[in-house]
């Protein structure tokens, strides 16, 4: 039993030696530990580059045993680090290359593009002898002799397209313009309808003894004098990028400008269909949207506008197209151009002598809802609908806009709002407006 107990006491006194030690140990492996991560925080790593070899070094170029370097007792690492470094100039030109490629391909795609809007440009900016004598010839058309009566309505339209493509829907809102305006004059001013074609074109009108004519503009005419002048000039040389958007679309919002700041009078578009007089309309644009909190607009458009010659603000509209000119936005040049513009001269009260007048002027109804205004009767109560729509458009608006963009392909329905205007603004009946109904349908 003593024994035991001896037995015992060895064993628990050999236990706390033994867990001392232990303590001892974990101790010294934690403090160098500490030691390690004091080090790595405070010591500052230098990375001192190896020079390269010189080439008497390389393998290949050892002439004998003799020469002994810390390089030669591994005689296959160089080939093998050349290797890597030849792939990697490989590579690294591959990449060179591919940049220079691409850069190639840009600045031919840059090239072609700039080729393509030189000719674009260049196909609509040519120039025949008559567009040298476009001031005397609008200025003759517009003056009273004895054969004509005098102009009291002068308007003017542009095409910049084929004189093919002026179609059923353009020969309408001529049909329009004269229903309205027997004794009005139109010029359209054009490349294209100035000539044997434009005059076939137009026939059945002067026919009936209704002032026309197609005249090709002179943009220097027009514009001299103003920062439009050599802005077409540079056009012209190839010094303006034209752009995505039409040419044809931006030349006209510019000649427009150009032709009532030059004669005055009043511009529609060949897709705007005229339903009554305009008379008393004087240096006038046509709100397109309106601002239903404020009541005041918020966008203008620049389809139809009548204005006196040389108005302050005219000039305005042409100087912002020459600074601001962008061929890449749509509207940028047109409807964009004048609302910016006008609101400029709200804000800086000029006093200029212009009216505003609201959306059902000329816009009775937005681009996104034209198609209400060609849509039949499909019940009774969509019946009374286009009933009033069409008490109301002939009441309160002097034209409607039909939006071609959005038009264009949408079919004429029988008891359709556009059926009654078509059938009511006809001069020339059964030649063109009849057409429009019986093409599309």
């Amino acid at each position: 039993m003593e024994s035991n107990s001896i037995f015992l006491s060895l064993v628990l006194l050999h236990w706390q030696r033994t867990k001392r030690s232990f303590y001892a140990l974990l101790s010294l492996l934690l403090i160098c530990l500490l030691a390690y991560n004091t080090a790595t925080i405070f010591c500052t790593h230098v990375i001192v580059p190896v020079p390269a070899p010189p080439a008497s070094f390389l393998p290949e170029n050892a002439t004998g045993k003799s020469r002994t370097s810390s390089f030669s007792s591994s005689p296959k690492l160089w080939p093998a680090m050349q290797h890597l470094a030849k792939a990697r100039v490989e590579n690294l030109n591959r990449k060179d290359q591919n940049l220079v490629d691409s850069i190639s391909r840009r600045r031919i795609k840059q090239a072609t593009r700039r080729g393509r809007w030189r000719r674009r440009s260049m196909k609509l900016l040519q120039e025949s002898e008559d567009s040298k004598l476009f001031g005397s010839r609008v200025r003759k058309f517009f003056r009273s002799d004895s054969s004509h009566s005098s102009c009291k309505f002068r308007f003017f339209m542009t095409w910049i397209s084929s004189a093919e493509s002026f179609g059923d829907r353009e020969m309408l809102c001529v049909e329009s313009v004269f229903k309205a305006h027997p004794k009005g004059c139109l010029i359209i001013v054009s490349n294209t309808m100035d000539s044997a074609k434009g005059t076939e074109i137009l026939r059945p009108f002067s026919d009936m003894g209704l002032r026309i004519a197609a005249i090709s503009p002179d943009f220097d005419y027009l514009f001299k004098g103003t920062g439009a002048r050599a802005w077409y000039n540079k056009l012209k040389k190839g010094h303006v990028n034209p752009g995505e958007v039409s040419l044809g679309q931006n030349l006209s919002n510019l000649l427009r400008m150009g032709l009532l700041y030059r004669f005055g009078g009043i511009y529609i578009d060949t897709d705007v269909i005229v339903l009554k007089s305009f008379e008393g309309l004087r240096n006038a644009i046509g709100a397109q949207t309106i601002d239903l909190a404020t009541r005041n607009w918020s966008r203008l458009n620049n389809a139809v506008m009548a204005f006196d010659r040389g108005h302050p603000l005219l000039r305005e509209f042409i100087e912002e197209f020459a600074k601001t000119f962008d061929g890449n936005k749509w509207g940028h040049n047109g409807p964009y151009l004048v609302s910016r513009v006008v609101s400029r001269m709200h804000r800086e009260e000029l006093g200029l002598d212009f009216m505003v007048l609201p959306p059902m002027a000329f816009y009775p109804v937005d681009w996104s809802k034209i198609r209400s205004l060609f849509m039949g009767p499909k019940s009774l109560r969509h019946s009374k609908w286009i009933f009033a729509k069409l008490k109301q458009i002939r009441g309160h608006s002097f034209a409607i806009h039909l939006w071609n963009k959005q038009s264009r392909a949408i079919a004429v329905e029988d008891g359709s709002i556009i059926q009654h205007v078509l059938l009511s603004t006809c001069v020339v009946c059964n030649f063109s407006s009849l057409s429009v109904i019986k093409s599309i349908e």
